[in-house]
């Protein structure tokens, strides 16, 4: 294994743009910390497909990055390499409520959902700054921090209002990190628009989930819906040296689709 090898962490790579993450830093013999919470067994079948593209080591870690402890137990999975090139937060968590059902959601649900998708990449930004900076100071290339966030952040429609609140809060603090902690780390975050994975199927149920694709496919002026492995593509370019002058942008993939609502 080269001392010299990329490492990074990507939250929340059980399964879709994580996963798909994760792969693509394999490729380049990258260290990887595979994070979970519920999903051992996707973590685990994420885990070997990295190993077999040629990671040059691949650590899978149990955490709920809602929980500051669980955030440094994720970040002492890389610990043990000395450094970090990049920290990838794409943990996310949701309710399907429409938004004019204002019953619908709890101050719990609002509570969680900011404790993922907001507090929870403050939380591992805080824990990994050491060791993003020790890799930025040996390289002479600030460390690169990407949050996976969406567009439902910049034009206010996605699953719930819990949702949206919690994305367009992770874009503005985002931009916030981006000057706080230049030189030495950089911040982008990636908008995704709709993302052609089971994750719709699964919090608003089959049907709901093709109208959704099907009104889409119908609006972006590309008549494509992205894949997990289209945002990860767009991850692994900021999270990389190819994007070494960027940052404190955030960067939309949409098809389109914020040209024409």
């Amino acid at each position: 294994m080269s001392k010299d090898s990329f490492c990074a962490i990507v939250t929340g790579s059980s399964s879709g743009v994580g996963a798909a993450t994760a792969c693509l830093l394999a490729r380049d013999g990258a260290r990887l910390v595979i994070n979970y919470v519920h999903n051992r067994g996707g973590a685990e079948h994420t885990a070997e497909a990295c190993k077999k593209l040629g990671a040059a080591a691949v650590v899978v870690v149990q955490g709920d990055v809602s929980r500051d402890e669980d955030c440094r137990k994720i970040v002492r999975g890389a610990a043990v390499w000395g450094k970090l090139d990049a920290l990838v937060n794409n943990a996310g968590s949701t309710k399907h409520v429409q938004h004019g059902n204002l019953s619908g959601l709890s101050a719990e649900d609002f509570q969680r959902i900011y404790a993922v998708n907001t507090i929870g990449p403050y939380q591992m930004i805080r824990a990994a700054r050491s060791l993003l900076e020790a890799s930025a100071k040996k390289s002479g290339r600030a460390a690169a921090v990407v949050n996976v966030s969406s567009v439902a952040g910049i034009n206010g429609d996605g699953s719930s209002l819990a949702y949206v609140g919690s994305k367009g809060a992770l874009n503005i603090m985002s931009l916030s990190l981006a000057k706080a902690l230049a030189p030495w780390i950089r911040v982008n975050t990636v908008c995704p628009g709709y993302i052609d994975t089971p994750w719709y199927a699964k919090g608003c149920g089959e049907l709901r989930a093709k109208q959704i694709r099907d009104s889409v496919l119908e609006k972006v002026p590309l008549k494509t819906v992205s894949t997990a492995e289209d945002v990860a593509q767009l991850v692994y370019f900021l999270a990389n040296s190819g994007s070494s002058n960027i940052t404190g942008e955030y960067l939309r993939i949409d098809g389109g689709m914020h040209l024409v609502s």
